[in-house]
This record gives C-alpha cells, structure tokens and sequence, in this order.
C-alpha cells in the first residue's frame, strides 16, 4: 500500500506542475439566465407546481368521454411510435450505466503459454497467467462530464417520450371529434338532399300548374346535386379519419364508433395570459433545455481535453518464467505502474474542437430560447381560437333559428302565393340554412382541437 501511496503522490505532483485555471470543467448545468426570457423560465422552475392546472391534469379529467377513453388507452399501449420512444429512453438508460461504470477500473485476464526445444533438447514449457487492470484517475472531469451528458440524455430522451405520449393523446382525440363532426355534417347533408329532392318534386308540380318556371326547376335540381357532389366528399373523409384512427391505435383499417355531437370544454377556468410556469412543464421545452445541458457538457469535455490524464495500471498473476531463467514450479508475480499523458502536439485539434463545441452549445441555447416563444405563441393561438369559436358558435346558432324560420316562411310563400319569384328565397334560405348549419358543426370541432391544443400545449397527456 505504502508504494501506491507513494506512485499517486508522484503522480498527483505531476498534475499539480500541470494544472491551469480548470474550475469551469467540474461545474454543473444550470438554466441560463442570461436573458429576460431565460431567467423568467428559470424563476418559473423554482415555483411550485399547481396540480390543478390544466397541462398538469390526468388525459382522463380532459377526455371524459368513455369511448375516447377507450381508445386513448388502447393507443398509448399499442402506438409504434411510443414503443420506439420509450426504447430510446432504454438506451439512453445504459448509456448512463456506461458512464458510471467508466470510473472501475478495466480488468482483463490473458493467460498464455509456449513450448521450446533447442538443439534436441527436451521441450521446454513456460507459462503466464496475468491479470491486467487499468485505472483511469479522473482529475480533470472527463468522465465527470460524460456521465453528466448521459444523465442530460436520458432525461432528453423521458421528455421526449412524453412529447410523443401528449401527441398521441392529441391525436387520437382531435380524430376522434373530427370523425363525429363529419359524420354529423354527413348525417345534415343527407337529411337536406332529402328534403331538396321533395322541393324538387314540388318545383315540378308548381311548374306544371303555372307557378313557376322552368329555370327554377332547373335551379333547384342543379343544387340538389351539389349537394349529393358534397356528400361522397364527406364519405371519402370519413373514411380517411376511420384509417388515421387505425393507424394511431396500430391496427388495421375498421369504422370507430364516436360521439353523437361534438361537445370538448376546457375542465377548468383559464385565463388570456400565457404563464411561464405552464411553459415549463411542457416536454419539448424540457427536452429542448436538456438538449443545451448536453452541449455544455460537451463542451466541459472539449475543454478537459487540454489537460493531462493519468492512468494507473496493475499487471500481476502467476508463472514458471521469471527474468531469463525458467523456474518451474512457478511464482506470483505483480507491476505497478502509473502514466501521465499530457497533450503536446494535439493542441491544434484540441482548440477546433472546442470552438466546435462552443459553437453547437450557442446553437442549443438559442433552440432552446426558440422553443420557449413557439411554445407562448401556441398556447396564445389555442386561448384565443377557443374563446373566439364560443362567442362564434353562439352567433351560428342564433343564424340557424333564424334561417329554418326563413325556410319556413319561403316554403308557405312558395306554396300559397301566386308570384313566381319566390322559389328564388326558397333556394336562398335553404343554401344558407345549410352554410350556418355546417359551419356550426365546424365551429364546435375548431372549440374542440383548441381544447386538445392547449392541453398539449401546456404539457399535458400524463
């Protein structure tokens, strides 16, 4: 023990010679605050979480409907895109054991052996069995910074995860409640080609008795195909959501049964204002923020490099070959040594692959700082489409009451009075009951992925 003491100290004397200003090297990450958005983020991790708020809310509490729950779950447990994510949090996971088990020291075991015979003589056998083992001293921080850069890896790689878990969340509901707003606007469009095809009808007779011309016949069954046109659009539609759906629940091409109407609130009162708090939950900033831990630590590496490394080997087992004489039987046998390489010529690479990293590092931050805004402006975007499609619905529906009274009275005019311009404010107000009514049924959807979108937005699908 008192050599090993001896050879460290030696060692360590070596590095002392050495040594230039490295402090910067063992430091730890923490979130910049260089800035007034940085250090808003940063005050906003030190606060304390509100598990009331809506990114912090189970997808149960949002998506209450049961058979959307259904589905949500069946598509987290078979969605490919999760699996893979969740493996990429696996490697990531042993990568880290790498990094830790990176300070043992390596040990390998190379047994050998050989046979001699010179000028007749009897065969001569000599044999080692060495145990070699290597110890890298980390004084620098080289492994320090590795292992920190793997843990920053993995907790890149959770956020990710978790990214790819509140998409297929949002996913899944948004086709969901697309899938109900198609078959609702289908379910219209066949009801109204329905009842066109009696106005129709009812154009002829009114034609035959004088009422009314020709060309409104003409206009009227014009207007009723279109709207047959618009209903194989809405089938191809419908058809294309059921194959989305399929493909994020990771099963073959079927019809999903849905909700009757589209109908998504928000779970709790939410105000204009986008709170740094709620930002900072969300897992693409999570993963963004450990995107730069991990370029500033490759950067701590780069830096390392500049300086010495020291290596401590042992070398010892078991042999019949000692100096030149063989000796049989055999004898233990050990070394010791210690090595100090310190980079000479290498300088030149050293500094290209430091100002590489210093580079990659102000790359990350400004990614970083990139995904802060894109994530305030998504969440502004949802807000203001949600509070804008309800004072909208709101409008639409007075717009239906009023035009199926217009349809009503046109309808009485048409068929009591003798004029033969009516049937114009017949078509008139049954083209634009249907307007309001489809637009009604596409409002109620746009209420509905705002919901989704500002779930997803503050971080939600836990």
């Amino acid at each position: 023990m008192n050599k090993i003491k001896k050879l460290l100290l030696v060692c360590a004397t070596g590095v002392a010679l050495t040594t230039l200003n490295s402090c910067h090297i063992y430091q730890k990450y923490h979130t910049p605050e260089d800035s007034e958005l940085t250090r808003a983020y940063a005050e906003a991790l030190r606060a304390p979480e509100d598990s009331a708020a809506l990114g912090n809310l189970p997808w149960e509490q949002v998506f209450t409907d049961p058979q959307l729950q259904e589905l949500i779950g069946r598509a987290l447990a078979n969605n490919t895109n999760l699996r893979n994510a969740q493996l990429n949090i696996e490697a990531a996971r042993a990568g880290l054991k790498g990094a830790r088990l990176a300070y043992l020291p390596s040990i390998a075991l190379a047994p050998n052996g050989a046979g001699a015979s010179y000028a007749g003589s009897p065969l001569s056998w000599t044999y080692t069995i060495p145990a070699q083992a290597s110890w890298e001293i980390d004084i620098f921080g080289k492994l320090l910074n590795g292992k920190r850069s793997a843990k920053a890896q993995v907790l890149q790689s959770e956020a990710y995860a978790q990214a790819v878990r509140s998409q297929i969340i949002g996913g899944v509901a948004t086709t969901y409640y697309a899938i109900a707003a198609v078959k609702d606007q289908l379910a219209l469009s066949r009801s109204t080609a329905i009842l066109w095809k009696e106005s129709v009808e009812t154009m002829r007779n009114l034609k035959l008795a004088g009422r009314v011309t020709e060309a409104a016949v003409v206009q009227a069954d014009a207007n009723y195909y279109n709207i047959v046109g618009s209903i194989t659009d809405l089938e191809v539609s419908l058809d294309q959501l059921y194959n989305t759906m399929s493909l994020l629940l990771n099963t073959m091409p079927q019809k999903w049964q849905v909700c009757d109407k589209v109908d998504l609130a928000l779970p709790v009162a939410y105000s204009q204002g986008v709170e740094m708090k709620a930002l900072s939950s969300r897992p693409d900033v999570r993963a963004a923020e450990q995107s730069l831990a991990v370029a500033y630590y490759a950067t701590n590496s780069a830096r390392a490099a500049f300086y010495p490394g020291l290596t401590i080997s042992f070398n010892g087992g078991f042999t019949n070959l000692l100096g030149s004489m063989v000796k049989n039987p055999g004898d233990w046998f050990y070394q010791l040594a210690g090595s100090l390489v310190a980079p000479l010529f290498a300088r030149g690479q050293n500094i290209a692959r430091l100002e590489a990293a210093k580079a990659q590092q102000k790359q990350a931050m400004n990614t970083f700082e990139y995904t802060l805004m894109s994530a305030a402006a998504e969440v502004s975007d949802a807000l203001t489409v949600y509070a804008k499609s309800l004072e909208k619905s709101e409008a639409l529906r007075m717009q239906v009451e009023d035009l199926e009274k217009s349809v009503e009275y046109t309808n009485d005019l048409l068929l009591y009075s003798t004029g033969q311009t009516t049937y114009l404010e017949v078509l008139t107000a049954q083209q634009g009951l249907l307007g309001a009514q489809i637009s009604q049924i596409n409002t109620d959807l746009a209420r509905a992925k705002a919901v989704i979108s500002l779930y997803q937005s503050l971080g939600g699908g836990r």
